[in-house]
């Protein structure tokens, strides 16, 4: 495995992202960075990127939930932000992306964990919180899902399947702005395309969509329906927080809903914005997960 380390001078001075830096290894030579903002033994809130973003995108809810008291952690997957790259499309499975966020979570040994998810970060951590379901306490999910390939996936995601496996052009930073309702800045843009410096450190951002499971038999689908197993006995809060106006994740809310235990009952919303609410509405978005903690603190 060639792996591609990103240089830390293309992340100086980006906005709103004064975080330090920390690392550990997801397996021999191949190095995860995270933030870790907060008291380090308050409970752990654990943020979750997804596909082409990284630990950037949460920026702006991380400094309001740690200032609260918690623990706020948001790694970068590898092959995105500030973690190494490898530099193959084969290099990148679902279970491998499984395999190096189960390792970094154990070697923290976090448990009592809020899970906040979006996108990608939804179809790792709801199979994460599963298969280590003692060390979470609730979960939060923004515009995300855990497919099984039983169910026809949009069109819109068929196109973006496509495009993100064949088309020469992959502009991280303007892919970002297409899902966000709100203008980003050319700086917040140039920020989002920090960690790829040349289109070969890319190939992890273009891997994503063909891992989505579009078919019962593959093996991530049966792994999926097993998580789906332990999401239907799940009576620990499960919270859903969904934007307005993203087509590749509408109505996954009320399906999981109508599915999980846990959610029953729970302040469930939905926020104005497009696929990364965590850009349109991150102030809205902390509220619901301090409102989550408060209401555990309550009982």
């Amino acid at each position: 495995m060639r792996i591609l380390r990103t240089d830390e001078a293309r992340f100086a001075g980006l906005p709103d992202y004064p975080f330090s830096p920390h690392y550990l290894e997801a397996e021999p030579g191949l190095r995860m960075h995270f933030v870790d903002e907060g008291p380090a033994s308050a409970a752990p809130v654990l943020m979750l990127h997804g596909e082409p973003s990284w630990s950037y995108l949460y920026r702006h809810m991380i400094p309001t939930i740690a200032e609260a008291g918690y623990r706020v952690l948001a790694p970068d997957l590898i092959g995105f932000g500030k973690s190494d790259k490898p530099a193959a499309l084969t290099d990148y499975h679902y279970d491998h992306h499984l395999a190096w966020l189960t390792r970094w979570l154990d070697t923290l040994n976090l448990t009592n964990i809020t899970l906040v998810c979006q996108n990608w970060g939804s179809l790792l951590g709801l199979r994460l919180a599963a298969e280590h379901n003692s060390r979470f306490s609730r979960i939060i999910v923004g515009n995300g899902m855990l497919p099984t390939g039983e169910s026809r996936l949009p069109t819109v995601f068929r196109l973006w399947k496509a495009f993100a496996s064949r088309s020469p052009w992959f502009p991280i930073g303007r892919l970002i702005q297409l899902g966000t309702e709100r203008t980003l800045s050319p700086a917040e843009i140039a920020a989002y395309d920090a960690p790829f410096p040349t289109s070969e450190y890319k190939a992890g951002a273009r891997a994503f969509p063909a891992l989505i499971p579009t078919s019962p038999e593959e093996p991530a689908s049966v792994a999926n329906r097993e998580a789906w197993r332990v999401l239907e006995k799940w009576r620990k809060p499960f919270i859903t927080c969904f934007s307005n106006g993203d087509p590749l994740t509408r109505g996954g809310d009320r399906y999981m809903q109508r599915r999980i235990p846990g959610a029953f009952g729970q302040p469930h919303i939905t926020l104005n914005g497009g696929h990364f609410l965590q850009e349109d509405t991150p102030d809205q978005f902390a509220r619901v997960i301090l409102d989550a903690l408060k209401a555990e603190m309550a009982a």
